[in-house]
């Protein structure tokens, strides 16, 4: 029953993604979708794609290993994007012509910013997609006892023929369909299992004290700030975030709509990680990746552990959807159309993102088969943009006067002390480079921008 429940469910996927994605006829079609989107819909595509299996599992697994300084840790993410609807979302009314991160760029910095942004953008996405990929494949084998090879040519095999097909509207598509086995399978699931393992009181009495204090064992306070601080600015405004922030019919609409999603996030990180802590009260000799998966197939009935088992599957389909989606169009609009000396039309356009996005979904499954930890993969991957692009980014947005020169020293200052802190001195006192990276990018952006102020000033 299980299994057929499953089964129904990804072809559902499909049908819908098919459904959704037709009438594509150009690449801002397959980018932004129209631009027509309600809040609610702005909600649930960004609660599906953000909250990601290193969200999810992987939340389970470092709760069950370190306790509740975990899910501490990722309210970061929360408060990231709660910052976002204030401050950034209502700006975006600057750009109803953009369908990227590098069209944003471009109309502050100029196409040489729009070029550089676009072939980092393209590696952080492709990195994170080849983590969700690697995911999908430990899901199907986890829970249904597929290979994992198997489990990732049937993920990936169903997401590239959808995006391939309808781009970002078969993406928002599914992601609404998604959103609800996430909401449903997820809560349900720590109800089980705090009342399989005996009710809230067992399972504090049955976990280390240290799982439940602040700090806990193997968090120091600079490794929680650190960490704390990664999750607010690593994946903070990635493209197919961006993308998101573009698809709203008004400013409004995006800026609820990421509002609640800020806010969803809080809870739901309580409850994966919960999960985790259930799993260790229940069995503390388990294996801490199998966090998740043991509750799942231990305490859940047939029927409902085909929901939750959806609802897992939703989770890591949506983000590489997203991801998938973002990159090709980060490559065909930010790279290949302002270095390519022949115009291309908008069939050519759209021919072209298809061919990659495949390309990309084979890719990835090359990349994905060599993954151990979703989430440390998400970690190093966050380098790539986060200390490069986030902060002249955030000040395109907001409307500071800026140009290349500032651009470039915010970039090169970001991606220095990224690679220095990281890789040469070796994280010194376990602080993350990325933070590092990111505080070296604002300094250097904020002189360089003081710098020509100065300057301007002495001329006049």
């Amino acid at each position: 029953m299980d299994l057929a429940i499953i089964t129904i469910y990804l072809i559902g996927i499909l049908i819908i993604g098919l459904w959704y994605g037709r009438g594509i006829k150009s690449l801002s079609d397959y980018a932004v979708a129209g631009k027509a989107y309600t809040a609610p819909v702005i909600f649930a595509t960004l609660s599906a794609s953000f909250i990601g299996g290193g969200f999810s599992m992987g939340n389970a697994e470092k709760v069950f290993r370190f306790g509740i300084m975990n899910i501490l840790a990722l309210f970061g993410f929360s408060l990231s994007q709660i910052l976002i609807a204030r401050f950034i979302a209502p700006r975006m009314g600057r750009y109803e012509d953009a369908i990227s991160v590098g069209d944003i760029m471009e109309k502050n910095y100029g196409v040489k910013a729009k070029i550089f942004t676009g072939f980092f953008a393209l590696i952080a996405c492709a990195g994170i997609l080849g983590a969700q990929i690697g995911a999908m494949g430990h899901i199907f084998n986890v829970f249904l006892g597929i290979p994992k090879f198997s489990g990732i040519l049937i993920g990936i095999g169903i997401v590239l023929i959808y995006v391939t097909a309808g781009g970002m509207k078969s993406v928002v598509g599914t992601d609404v369909i998604q959103f609800i086995f996430l909401v449903i399978g997820i809560p349900l699931t720590l109800l089980l299992a705090v009342r399989y393992a005996g009710g809230v009181s067992a399972v504090v009495n049955a976990v280390p004290a240290e799982h439940l204090s602040i700090p806990a064992i193997g968090f120091t306070t600079a490794t929680f700030i650190s960490l704390f601080l990664v999750f607010l600015v690593g994946e903070t405004l990635v493209p197919p975030y961006v993308q998101r922030l573009l698809l709203a019919k008004d400013v409004h609409a995006v800026s609820k709509g990421t509002l609640w999603s800020g806010l969803l996030s809080i809870p739901f990180f309580a409850t994966t990680g919960l999960i985790g802590l259930a799993a260790l009260a229940i069995s503390p000799d388990l294996d801490p990746n199998l966090a998740m998966p043991f509750v799942v197939r231990t305490v859940l009935p047939v029927g409902i552990r085909a929901v939750m088992i959806s609802a897992v599957i939703a989770i890591i389909m949506s983000s590489a959807d997203s991801f998938l989606n973002a990159a090709t169009v980060s490559f065909v609009n930010d790279i290949l159309k302002p270095i390519k000396s022949i115009r291309l039309d908008e069939l050519q356009e759209l021919r072209i993102a298809r061919y990659f996005t495949v390309f990309l979904g084979i890719a990835g499954v090359i990349f994905a088969v060599r993954i151990e930890s979703v989430l440390d993969i998400l970690l190093f991957t966050y380098n790539f943009w986060a200390p490069v692009i986030l902060v002249p980014l955030v000040a395109a947005i907001l409307n500071l006067k800026a140009d290349i020169r500032h651009f470039t020293v915010s970039a090169a200052g970001g991606l220095s002390g990224m690679i220095i802190w990281n890789y040469i001195l070796k994280q010194p006192g376990g602080f993350d480079g990325l933070v590092i990276g990111v505080f070296c990018s604002a300094v250097g952006f904020a002189l360089a921008l003081n710098f020509t102020r100065k300057k301007a000033s002495n001329l006049q």
